[in-house]
């Protein structure tokens, strides 16, 4: 689950010549999709063991220290002069993920992941008022069209079919919100000070100031803050939180340095896919002929939001 990276305004380096995309690169970023895929499965799994927002907690937890350690080894500077764009981007991220865990306990991964992986159509909205040279283009405006129909097809069906597809509104309704706070964090790093610094830096403020957020809005959701957790649910637990929050979002950053970013980013319109298809194959989840269709159209919009004019 990648974040788009922020524009800088200070005065860049010169970048180094990025290959074309070779076969190895091919392979570690269908890998990475997978991983960034397998995202919504992992925490619905491992809502069973632990309670929702308390899982969440102990994942910012563990993987600040393990990204911290990370750039203690690169050198790669922690800027605590940022604390206060830190603390915004920080409570936003809380917030995402406060939501995201909420709605893998209340729906499905399938409905899930059609829902919060709309964040680029939210995100385009916000960027044609905010930003210069980022207006909603003819082409652009279609594709948000698009995803905004995929959305909207998952929430009438589920009103319609009610549990009959599995999930909830609440649930549903969640995703959404989730992915609504996704696009706040990417607007925090580009409109605040955090632009100028490194993404892992701007990761680690993320998982640093949730951490504490989510632990003390954990009794708020209610429950045992643990279910029912045992080894199986430790192994999904430390692929998620060092797997796929950690070690996949410095392989992304590595990936882009080294390949075209445009070769990475169209990775990332098969995560919603990959996510879906997983929580059908794994959880045998239920699957509507709505679903397909949903699914097309979201992809269809991202790729219509995330295109350029040719120089």
């Amino acid at each position: 689950m990648p974040l788009p990276q922020p524009r800088s305004t200070r005065q860049s380096p010169p970048q180094p010549l990025r290959r074309p995309l070779d076969m190895p690169g091919f392979w570690l970023l269908l890998g990475l999709s997978l991983l960034f895929g397998a995202n919504n499965l992992l925490i619905k799994l491992g809502n069973d063991g632990l309670q929702p927002v308390f899982f969440a907690a102990l994942r910012s937890f563990v993987a600040a220290g393990a990204l911290a350690g990370w750039m203690i080894w690169r050198r790669i500077g922690f800027r605590f002069d940022l604390w206060k764009p830190g603390l915004l981007i920080g409570a936003a991220f809380a917030t995402e993920f406060f939501f995201l865990f909420i709605a893998l306990d209340n729906t499905t991964v399938v409905r899930a992941s059609i829902i919060f992986y709309a964040m680029p159509l939210w995100l385009a909205v916000a960027a044609h008022f905010l930003f210069e040279g980022e207006r909603l283009t003819p082409g652009r405006a279609l594709g948000f069209l698009l995803g905004f129909a995929a959305v909207a097809l998952m929430m009438l069906a589920q009103l319609r079919t009610g549990m009959a597809e599995g999930g909830s509104l609440l649930g549903d309704l969640a995703a959404l919100l989730a992915g609504v706070f996704w696009a706040a964090i990417i607007l925090c790093a580009r409109l605040t000070r955090l632009q100028t610094a490194p993404p892992e830096t701007q990761l680690f403020w993320q998982l640093l100031v949730s951490a504490p957020i989510l632990m003390a809005l954990a009794p708020l959701y209610g429950g045992s803050l643990v279910r029912d957790f045992d080894g199986f649910q430790l192994v999904i637990f430390l692929i998620h939180t060092l797997g796929a929050v950690t070690a996949g979002f410095v392989l992304w950053f590595w990936l882009l340095l080294r390949y075209p970013a445009s070769a990475v980013a169209s990775f990332s319109f098969v995560t919603p896919v990959l996510s879906a298809l997983l929580g059908w194959l794994v959880l045998n989840e239920p699957v509507s002929a709505l679903t397909p269709v949903a699914l097309a159209l979201l992809v269809g919009g991202l790729i219509l939001i995330n295109r350029r004019p040719k120089a």
